[in-house]
């Protein structure tokens, strides 16, 4: 009876959920290494809606930034103490959203104009990772209203810096030393539509900067120069063939079960038509499976550089921008997997599958230092997208599961 008034509260709140996630999404929270001015304006407002429910403590853990103009990155934490004060279930999403890419692409509406469509908030940042954000938030909200103390204190972390590796959100967190390996972790920043797949690994990532270097000359006289835009296609495309052909194994427990090796972004080179380049870059996002070692994978790479500008005389550099070692996962058995997989069958009627993923999200922080971590939501996956959304249902029910592995 207790989690059917708290699951009729919630839906009491949806309108008021809505509001404030809009709210949410009309402030920009891009981190400095995309042109943005990291998350303090929207921190302010997130402290807003934080006050009108009257959690018991709010802490802040800022991390200094001189690349922002706050000169901080802003880390909140609100807690709602619970019967047993000494076990704790952490909350964690993040404020930053990513760039929303070529406006013109938002046809639904722009990119921090939030607008309902069909049950749909639209806008960026709704998915990633405002739904859990304010689903959290509201969980605990309905819990205060009907007063009810949940089994365990609620630990809500609003972090920075997600985006971009993490260094001044989560990754500063635990150096302050406030997660104990008993605590409940739940990082609401994956899943899929049906809300039925925990996530309890990750693979390794590799972020690869390719610098083609070779001569510029004017595009009517090429044999004065090196078309290093096309020996870095050349070479982009030898990669991609000799990292899918070699490193190819298949593990079912992850979704998508390979490993991915994708050329994404790339910078411009010269100025005019008529101008044959003689620099070009060109970045890889590469997730792969933890049985891979990642030196031998750089080997090859360089070892590939090589036997390239020997044949071509170009000259080729490989930066590397992140380099992480996927950490051991979650133990499926673990406290925090068994209680929300019975969460997700109580509140959304479907039978909870565990497994692992490409992207990468904090638990990978927590399961470095041996603190199990879940990553969970109800998403259609349309994170990074143009017409990025969220559905209305998925942020009522979310809250739901939030409530229930409070009270449960």
């Amino acid at each position: 009876m207790q989690f059917e008034n708290v699951s009729s509260e919630i839906e009491s709140l949806r309108d008021e959920m809505t509001h404030a996630l809009m709210e949410l999404i009309r402030i920009p929270a891009i981190a400095p290494e995309n042109n943005g001015e990291g998350e303090s304006k929207k921190a302010e407002k997130l402290m807003q809606i934080l006050e009108t429910v009257g959690f018991d403590k709010i802490e802040r853990y800022d991390a200094e930034d001189e690349r922002v103009p706050s000169k901080k990155r802003p880390n909140i934490i609100a807690y709602y103490p619970g019967e047993n004060t000494a076990e704790k279930l952490w909350i964690i999403t993040h404020l930053d959203v990513v760039p929303p890419g070529k406006e013109s692409l938002w046809t639904a509406t722009k990119p921090f104009e939030p607008t309902i469509k069909e049950e749909r908030i639209y806008g960026r940042g709704s998915e990633d990772n405002g739904q859990s954000m304010i689903a959290s938030i509201f969980a605990v909200k309905a819990l205060k209203t009907l007063g009810i103390k949940p089994k365990r204190t609620v630990a809500l972390a609003f972090v920075a810096d997600e985006e971009q590796g993490s260094t001044h959100g989560i990754q500063h967190l635990i150096k302050q030393g406030l997660f104990k390996k008993e605590d409940l972790i739940v990082v609401p920043d994956g899943g899929n539509e049906d809300g039925s797949f925990v996530e309890i690994a990750e693979k390794s990532a590799l972020w690869l900067r390719v610098r083609t270097i070779g001569k510029q000359t004017h595009a009517s006289r090429p044999g004065k120069g090196l078309n290093a835009h096309r020996l870095g296609m050349e070479y982009a495309l030898a990669l991609d063939k000799m990292l899918h052909e070699k490193y190819s194994l298949r593990d079912e427990y992850f979704d998508p079960p390979e490993s991915t090796f994708e050329p994404t972004k790339k910078e411009k080179n010269v100025d005019a038509v008529n101008i044959i380049p003689g620099e070009d870059i060109i970045y890889f996002d590469c997730r792969i499976l933890p049985s891979y070692n990642l030196e031998k994978i750089l080997n090859d790479i360089h070892r590939l550089a090589e036997n390239f500008e020997k044949k071509t005389g170009a000259k080729v550099k490989i930066g590397v921008l992140q380099k992480s070692v996927a950490p051991k996962p979650t133990d499926a058995n673990s406290k925090i997997v068994v209680m929300l997989k019975e969460a997700i069958k109580k509140v959304k009627g479907v039978e909870p599958k565990v497994g692992g993923i490409g992207g990468g999200t904090c638990a990978a922080f927590f399961r470095k230092v041996e603190v199990p971590a879940v990553v969970w939501s109800t998403i259609d996956e349309m994170a990074h997208q143009p017409n990025e959304y969220t559905k209305i249902e998925n942020l009522v029910n979310d809250a739901r599961v939030f409530a229930f592995l409070a009270i449960s």
